[in-house]
């Protein structure tokens, strides 16, 4: 074959070559395209399981009570490490919208209402369930004894009058009459100090602010003991409303209206809701199956605030064993049966959560 027909045809293998290899190539470079899409998608990780449930560790005592019993629950029933974070209302809410605590076992509204909404709004927090149900609370109670012995002693307004200022007038209040409200950082602190406003008590009234709750009621029971005048905050799931005889003076109804405007008019009655941090939701689920079936409503809570009462040295540690122990019929409805069985051993062996504070 001549040289110039013998170069065609190498010409024309070539481009025949070329032609038919440039589709492999496509298709090569696409499934490696779609391989490394595959990959990157499979790399995405669900999100991390908890370890340590962390609970927000509200300064009173039906709030402590609670968590006790629930991470004695969750650490023996179900296996988790727990923790608590101690403080008040405003800061400890922070902390759950932040995901620095994961539940917080009362949420009381309408005091955080601004705040509770907006982090909802923000998919902050998810409400899982109800704590203790609704509940009352004032800022103007008295003891029951006290309106025996004044009876025309029964409204807010009787606070403006010379002759009842004068029976809670006290050595440092210059003639006011000397009232106790709601524990620093609480949010009732900020409505309390509306409702003076609002009621125009300015110049009739002189506010004392505790530093914890245990001081709010030390204050309550020193008073009632002595059968001296008290007024001041409280509500019907802390222990002294729950054992001593109490009367709230007559307000104005709640409204909304009122309420957006200037307070001037009673609480509405509050709805204690519990809440967790979302990441709760995938990284703990059979945590937040025993927080949707809970049911600590107050007359659970009465039996033991009357406990604790009879015995006075008892802690919230204490008070959540003696509850665990007698209360079987009550708690194994929120939990599995394998959970309910290992909390039992537990409680048989008087096994202590790792996570319960020292008291």
């Amino acid at each position: 074959m001549p040289t110039q027909y013998r170069l065609l045809i190498l010409l024309l293998v070539i481009a025949v070559a070329a032609a038919c290899g440039q589709p492999e190539t496509t298709g090569q470079a696409g499934q490696t395209e779609q391989t490394e899409q595959t990959a990157s998608e499979d790399s995405v990780e669900p999100a991390p399981a908890i370890e340590t449930v962390i609970f927000s560790d509200l300064n009173w005592t039906s709030a402590q009570v609670q968590n006790r019993i629930a991470q004695y629950i969750v650490e023996k029933g179900y296996g988790y490490a727990t923790d608590v974070v101690f403080g008040s209302t405003l800061p400890l809410f922070q902390g759950l919208r932040n995901g620095d605590t994961h539940v917080t076992l009362e949420i009381w509204l309408p005091n955080q209402d601004e705040a509770w909404y907006e982090a909802l709004a923000n998919d902050e927090v998810v409400e899982v369930g109800a704590s203790l149900v609704k509940d009352w609370q004032s800022f103007f109670v008295i003891p029951a004894y006290l309106q025996e012995e004044y009876p025309d002693l029964d409204s807010v307004e009787d606070l403006k009058d010379d002759k009842f200022k004068e029976i809670f007038a006290s050595a440092e209040t210059g003639g006011k009459a000397r009232i106790v409200s709601c524990v620093i950082g609480w949010a009732c602190e900020e409505v309390n100090a509306a409702q003076v406003i609002g009621y125009e008590l300015e110049d009739h009234v002189h506010v004392v602010n505790p530093g914890d709750g245990a001081a709010l009621n030390a204050d309550l029971y020193g008073a009632y003991e002595k059968g001296e005048p008290w007024i001041g905050y409280q509500w019907g799931t802390n222990d002294p409303a729950l054992i001593l005889d109490l009367v709230r003076l007559e307000e104005p109804a709640y409204s909304d209206e009122c309420w957006a405007a200037d307070k001037a008019c009673a609480y509405e009655d509050a709805d204690v809701l519990i809440a967790v941090h979302p990441d709760m939701i995938d990284g703990a689920p059979d945590v937040v199956d025993v927080l949707r079936a809970w049911n600590f409503n107050i007359e659970v809570y009465k039996e033991v605030a009357r406990w604790m009462d009879q015995n006075s040295d008892a802690s919230a540690n204490d008070a959540a064993l003696w509850w665990l122990n007698s209360k079987t019929d009550i708690w194994s409805g929120w939990v599995t049966d394998d959970a309910a069985s290992a909390i039992e051993a537990a409680l048989a062996a008087n096994d202590i959560p790792d996570g319960w504070p020292t008291e």
